[in-house]
């Protein structure tokens, strides 16, 4: 471990420095902005749900910036095809004349993906883009190729209108390392919005870190020290989502079905990365429940009888967490 501890320091102290940098443009959304960073710290993918306008795009721009990643921006609309994204093989004739097949890379190929309202498209290109996210390759007429590191996507629903659009089946849906929710902004924090995007003032992003030392610091946050308690914690959360739970849970009631597997290495990586970001070589019960909503979000569902009584995912963890905290404090 004390080889770890320099690299570490000075990686942790940079990814804080990439963070001040983003909000030195994007207006609140702290935890937004902390929720990705961790996300691409654990070499992950996150979904990002929130209304229009709020500024989903600008953010993982300037993250971008910040890291000086490569940026594309993927709009999904019904009638968007996987070769749209994934691109296509081409007939074409060499210099001597004769033909052979190129692979042409559609917009996908890029190291910051923003899949913007990926429930527009249709579950043959939403299958697409998930093959590449699960994968990190991308396979066309029997060809793989491989993504180059890092790869992020950050897909994005809007909560709004959702007619005419073609919902991510659950198992889809557990690929997301994490999902986001965007808060709207308060009224002071609107006003700063105003004063930097009307004035003449132009705020520049820096880049902070290069793409071999983020590919550094998404390898010390694996060499990031739990302890078997900790661990446990976490298994002991997972099984409270679940309805045949031997956990005493009042709220089992309302589940349909639970996380599984996924949904516990999704919090124990994230909790990894936030201790990282944090400055700390180890995982503490604290990164554990802070991580805990967001990686599970997306990996329960609640049943009728929940939904007849105004009960939400979001609610149903926050009860989780509460409880488990009882059981810890008795």
């Amino acid at each position: 471990m004390s080889d770890l501890l320099e690299p570490f320091e000075e990686m942790s102290q940079k990814m804080s420095d990439v963070r001040k940098e983003i909000e030195k443009f994007i207006v609140g959304q702290e935890q937004a902005i902390e929720y990705t960073l961790l996300s691409i710290l654990a070499d992950g993918h996150a979904l990002l749900e929130g209304a229009p306008g709020l500024g989903k795009t600008m953010l993982i721009r300037t993250i971008s910036e910040a890291l000086d990643l490569t940026f594309k921006r993927i709009q999904f609309t019904p009638d968007l095809m996987p070769s749209d994204i994934t691109g296509t093989t081409l007939l074409e004739r060499d210099e001597e004349g004769r033909q052979r097949f190129t692979f042409n890379e559609g917009p996908l190929f890029s190291q910051l993906v923003l899949a913007d309202e990926i429930n527009r498209a249709t579950p043959k290109t939403q299958s697409a883009l998930l093959e590449a996210m699960g994968e990190k390759t991308v396979t066309v007429l029997g060809n793989t190729y491989l993504m180059e590191k890092p790869f992020f996507v950050l897909a994005t629903q809007n909560p709004i209108d959702m007619e005419g659009t073609y919902p991510l089946p659950e198992a889809q849906l557990d690929r997301f390392l994490c999902k986001i929710n965007l808060l709207h902004p308060s009224a002071g924090e609107l006003k700063e919005i105003v004063k930097r995007t009307t004035g003449t003032a132009i705020i520049s992003i820096q880049k902070v870190i290069s793409r071999e030392e983020l590919l550094q610091a998404q390898k010390l946050v694996r060499e990031i020290v739990i302890a078997e308690e900790m661990i446990d914690y976490a298994i002991q959360l997972i099984s409270m989502t679940q309805p045949e739970s031997e956990e005493e849970n009042e709220w089992a009631q309302y589940i349909q079905f639970g996380s599984g597997p996924r949904g516990l290495q999704a919090i124990i990586r994230l909790a990894k990365a936030r201790a990282f970001l944090f400055g700390r070589v180890h995982v503490s019960i604290g990164d554990i429940r802070a991580v805990a909503k967001p990686a599970l979000l997306h990996r329960i569902q609640l049943n009728y009888e929940a939904e007849a009584e105004g009960i939400s995912n979001e609610t149903f963890l926050d009860q989780v967490l509460v409880s488990m905290r009882r059981e810890a404090v008795g």
